[in-house]
C-alpha cells in the first residue's frame, strides 16, 4: 500500500484549517500546529462577528498585488462557489446579502465550529499551543524538520507556511511565519496596516467626533487622486474611519511609508449633481440670508460639520448670512463638497483589520508552492495579497488554502473551471 504523504501545516487560521482539510480529503497524513490553545480565534472577530465568508460580485480588482493575472488563474480553480459549496458539505447553511455571503445564523462561530468539526471528523492531528520556531529542509532526506523553543516536532514531505499577519494582533505578534519563510530565502515586503483608520492633526478632529455621515472620499496623493470611495464616513478624535475610509488605506499606508504628501477630499453631498447644488444653494441664500449663520446651516449636515465649515470659512455663528455675503456663503458651500483632511499617518497593525505586504508573490507559483524550495507551501494573509472589505480577505484565505492544501497532498490544481472568468 502506498504511503500517505506527511504534510506539516503551520498556522491554524481561515487558510491552515482549509488547507489541511483539503490536504486529508487528497490523502495526506496531517498535522496542523497552532501556538494559540485553540484554532481559528481571528475567525470570530471577522464580518463584526458575523463573518463574511466572501462575495458573489467577485473580482480581481478587488485586490493589491503585483500579478492579479496569476491571482486570477487561481480563483478559477478555487472560487466563490467553491466556498458555498465547500461550508455547505460541512453543514453550514449559507446566505446571500446582497452579494455578501454569510453563515445562516449570522455567528462568526458557526464557521469556525463546522471547521473545527471537519479537523475532527478528517482526524487531522492538531497540536495547540505549540509555536514552530524554525523549519529546515535537509535536501539528503527530502524531508523538511520543524521545530519548536523544546525541541524536534517532526519530520514531514511537505510544509505549508499559514500564519497569519501581525494585524489586530499586540505589537511583535504574528511575525513567525515570515522569520520562517525568511530561513528558506524568501524576501518579505514592508508589512503595512490595510483596512484601518486614518489619522490627521488639522485641528478639528475633537469637534467632529462621533459623527457618522454619507460620504464620498477621495483619497490625494501628491495632489494626484488615487481612489475613491462613498459610504458611511465615521469622524473620531483622531481622523476618519470608516468603510470608505478602510478601502483606501492600503494606498494611503504606502505613499506615509514613501514620504508623500496624502489628503482626503470629503464631499459631504456625493448624491447632489452640481448645478442642483448650486441652485438650491442660491436659493436658500434667497429666502434664508436674514438668519444668523448657526441656523442658516441647520437642516443641511450634521451639526458638528456646520460649525466646523462656518469656522473654517472665518466666519461667526452669529452673523446673518447677508453681511457675509453671498460669495462667503458659496465659498462654504463648495467646501463642503470638498472639506480637506490632510493624513499624517494610518493606524498601527495592530489595530487594522489585514496586513498588506509579506512574504513575495512572485516567488509563490499557482500551486502556492515555493520557487525557492520545492515541497514548501504557503497560504493566506503572510502572502503579499491583501484584498478590500466584504470578504475578499477571506475568500483569498478559502482559496490559497485549498490550492496549497491539495498540492501539498500531491494532486494537481490547475485545472480551470469552465465558466468561472473573473474581472
Amino acid at each position: 500500500m502506498k504511503s500517505k504523504m506527511k504534510v506539516a501545516v503551520i498556522g491554524a487560521g481561515a487558510s491552515g484549517m482549509v488547507a489541511a482539510i483539503t490536504a486529508v480529503k487528497y490523502g495526506a497524513e496531517v498535522t496542523l500546529f497552532e501556538k494559540n490553545d485553540r484554532v481559528g480565534k481571528k475567525i470570530l472577530s471577522t464580518g463584526n462577528g458575523k463573518c463574511n465568508l466572501g462575495n458573489l460580485e467577485f473580482s480581481v480588482e478587488q485586490y493589491y498585488c503585483n500579478d492579479r493575472e496569476k491571482l486570477k488563474g487561481m480563483f478559477r480553480v478555487f472560487s466563490v462557489w467553491d466556498t458555498i459549496s465547500f461550508f455547505e458539505s460541512m453543514g453550514l447553511m449559507v446566505r446571500n446579502r446582497s452579494g455578501y455571503l454569510y453563515p445562516y445564523s449570522e455567528q462568526a462561530s458557526a464557521v469556525l465550529d463546522v471547521l473545527r468539526m471537519e479537523l475532527e471528523r478528517k482526524k487531522v492531528r492538531v497540536m495547540p499551543e505549540t509555536e514552530i520556531t524554525e523549519a529546515l529542509f535537509h535536501k539528503s532526506k527530502n524531508l523538511f524538520e520543524v521545530k519548536t523553543s523544546a525541541g524536534n516536532a517532526g519530520s514531514f514531505q511537505k510544509v505549508i507556511l499559514a500564519c497569519g499577519s501581525p494585524a489586530s494582533l499586540k505589537r511583535g505578534e504574528g511575525l513567525t511565519g515570515y522569520e520562517l519563510a525568511k530561513g528558506f530565502g524568501h524576501r518579505v515586503g514592508a508589512l503595512l496596516p490595510g483596512l484601518t483608520s486614518l489619522r490627521s492633526s488639522d485641528g478639528f478632529e475633537k469637534a467632529l467626533s462621533g459623527v457618522r455621515c454619507k460620504a464620498k472620499i477621495t483619497l490625494v496623493v501628491e495632489g494626484e487622486a488615487k481612489a475613491a470611495e462613498e459610504g458611511e464616513v465615521q469622524f473620531t478624535d483622531y481622523g476618519i474611519s470608516g468603510i470608505p475610509v478602510f478601502q483606501v488605506s492600503h494606498i494611503a499606508a504606502y505613499a506615509l511609508k514613501d514620504k508623500k504628501n496624502v489628503e482626503v477630499l470629503v464631499d459631504f453631498f456625493p448624491d447632489q449633481k452640481e448645478a442642483a447644488f448650486a441652485y438650491m444653494s442660491r436659493l436658500r441664500f434667497g429666502t434664508h440670508k436674514e438668519m444668523p449663520l448657526e441656523n442658516y446651516m441647520t437642516g443641511t449636515l450634521n451639526k458638528k460639520i456646520n460649525m466646523v465649515l462656518i469656522k473654517q470659512a472665518g466666519l461667526k455663528l452669529q452673523m446673518k448670512a447677508a453681511e457675509a455675503g453671498w460669495d462667503k456663503i458659496w465659498s462654504l458651500m463648495q467646501n463642503s463638497r470638498a472639506f480637506v483632511i490632510h493624513i499624517k499617518s494610518v493606524n498601527p497593525l495592530e489595530n487594522a483589520q489585514v496586513c498588506a505586504g509579506g512574504v513575495s508573490f512572485d516567488e509563490i507559483t499557482l500551486q502556492m508552492e515555493s520557487r525557492l524550495t520545492k515541497g514548501l507551501y504557503f497560504a493566506g494573509e503572510m502572502v503579499d495579497v491583501d484584498g478590500k472589505c466584504g470578504g475578499y480577505n477571506l475568500q483569498w484565505a478559502w482559496s490559497s488554502g485549498y490550492i496549497a492544501g491539495r498540492n501539498a497532498a500531491g494532486s494537481s490544481t490547475l485545472e480551470i473551471a469552465e465558466g468561472r472568468e473573473y474581472a
